[in-house]
């Protein structure tokens, strides 16, 4: 697949540029992260050839010198909110990342609890985090935050936070998820510090939108249809442009807000050490692309995938209207059309065929296969087995899978755990796949394949079951679906 971003250029000029910015402020920063650490698929998707741990492996050129804190609003603790692309809670996801940053090698300083109101489920999790050795700190509501400036810059605003202890010079700010409070923690920090006597400053690390990208580029328009549920809109930066007659391009949430952050600045520190939001960012992103062409394309593809998978969310209940709406709005701003994905053509054709659901994958080479509903297996544990024969040289007669491997997992479904569809999903095909490569050469190079389908195109006519969606997550493969369920039945698994 062809690449457009320089992930070594990447990794070695942000870490300079963050080490140029803890300098400026003396030797501590409280740098808020924006976006994910570990698997920013997004990323990946829009740079071809950013890694999903890019930023991560970044960090580890800072290591001796980064401190994590992790940030959980405590509202989010009490309701379960869940993390769409894990399928996990944000208080289970607090574990994953301490256990994922340890696990690396960097230090896990704390976590904070924002918008602490003695909640039942916040209370219960911060006794089990202690239980574990992990140190947990309480930031409480503020009235008025982020507008009364006098009254958050006090005693009785930020001083009434539970002052979180740093020991190291880059204090990292992440969260399960937005609205975590990430840059409240960094700005109470600020003054907690100043009234200790320690000079300390903040900045964003954030990727998108690209400051230095134009405000009508595909990559940062991608990052539109990525927010759609917070509506989130790109803009000209008029701060930064007035300042310095320069162009850049920032969102609306960090527009709006700079002016209050300007005067929390001054209250701390005298004067602002910013004259513009894009000034607080420290985003080397925009460098590193040296194939515009690679990364409009690739962005493009992520918006038509966006606004697939918003439209199975409204009907899984997951999204509401407006979030269609936007990304409809993005889609027609682009020039894009819904079946600009070659695969949705051929899964389509397909299902026509054969009357039953249907589902294509392009391969790295531009080959499409495709897999239909059999009696013997569904469309993606099929289009999955094609694939790989495909990919294999195989001849696509060829059984994989002796019947001997298949039967007893038929009998199992239907025999012992009570399901009424012996058709296989994905999972169990590959299971049986890898039982049939311990005898079978041909089984062998087939499941040898697997790692060719990471980055793959891919398209079903009807919303999957979680189990096959999970697998083509896992296999890394972009799937979009059509916005209908197989049945018409209310409840599906």
């Amino acid at each position: 697949m062809r690449i457009g971003f320089d992930h070594d250029r990447y990794t070695t000029m942000q870490s300079e540029h963050i080490r140029q910015r803890i300098a400026q402020f003396g030797g501590k920063l409280y740098l808020e992260l924006g976006g994910k650490l570990f698997d920013d698929n997004h990323a990946s998707r829009v740079l071809p050839g950013f890694r999903p741990d890019s930023k991560m492996l970044m960090l580890l050129q800072l290591k001796e010198q980064v401190e994590l804190v992790i940030a959980i609003n405590a509202d989010d603790i009490e309701k379960s909110k869940v993390r769409g692309d894990l399928g996990i809670t944000y208080d289970l996801e607090v574990l994953r990342l301490i256990d994922a940053f340890r696990d690396i090698g960097l230090y896990v300083g704390s976590v904070v609890m924002t918008r602490w109101r003695d909640q039942h489920s916040a209370v219960m999790f911060k006794q089990r985090l202690e239980n574990l050795g992990v140190r947990v700190f309480r930031h409480f509501p503020i009235d008025g935050y982020p507008y009364e400036v006098e009254a958050i810059v006090s005693d009785e605003g930020f001083g009434h936070n539970e002052y979180v202890e740093t020991t190291r010079p880059l204090v990292l700010v992440t969260a399960p998820g937005p609205g975590s409070g990430k840059m409240a923690v960094c700005l109470s920090q600020l003054y907690q510090e100043h009234q200790r006597g320690v000079q300390a400053g903040y900045a964003k690390f954030e990727t998108f939108p690209i400051w230095n990208l134009p405000l009508n580029h595909p990559v940062n328009i991608a990052y539109e249809a990525a927010t759609a549920d917070l509506e989130d809109s790109n803009m000209i930066d008029n701060y930064h442009l007035e300042a310095y007659g320069e162009m850049a391009v920032n969102y609306n949430r960090d527009v709006e807000i700079f002016p209050v952050l300007k005067a929390v600045f001054e209250r701390i520190y005298g004067e602002s050490p910013y004259k513009s939001p894009t000034d607080m960012g420290v985003n080397m992103v925009g460098k590193c692309i040296y194939d515009d062409e690679v990364c409009r394309a690739a962005a493009c593809q992520e918006i038509i995938r966006r606004y697939y998978a918003a439209r199975c969310a409204l009907v899984q209940g997951r999204a509401e209207q407006h979030e269609v709406d936007k990304l409809q709005r993005v889609i027609q701003k682009t020039g894009l059309t819904s079946d600009m994905r070659p695969v949705v053509g051929a899964a389509r054709k397909r299902a026509e065929e054969t009357e039953e659901p249907a589902l294509a994958v392009e391969l790295p080479d531009g080959r499409i296969v495709t897999g239909k509903t059999s009696d013997l297996m569904g469309p993606s544990a099929a289009v999955v087995l094609n694939a790989l024969k495909a990919l294999g040289n195989l001849d696509d007669e060829v059984k994989l899978i002796s019947p001997t491997v298949i039967e007893p997992i038929q009998s199992l479904k239907c025999d012992y755990l009570g399901n009424h569809n012996p058709r296989l999903h994905s999972d169990e095909v590959l299971v049986a796949l890898s039982i049939s490569a311990a005898t079978d050469e041909k089984a062998a190079l087939a499941m040898a394949q697997l790692p060719k389908l990471a980055g793959c195109e891919a398209h079903s006519t009807v919303i999957l079951s979680q189990v096959d969606d999970n697998i083509f997550r896992r296999l890394k493969v972009n799937l979009t679906c059509d916005a209908k369920y197989q049945t018409h039945k209310l409840y599906h698994k």
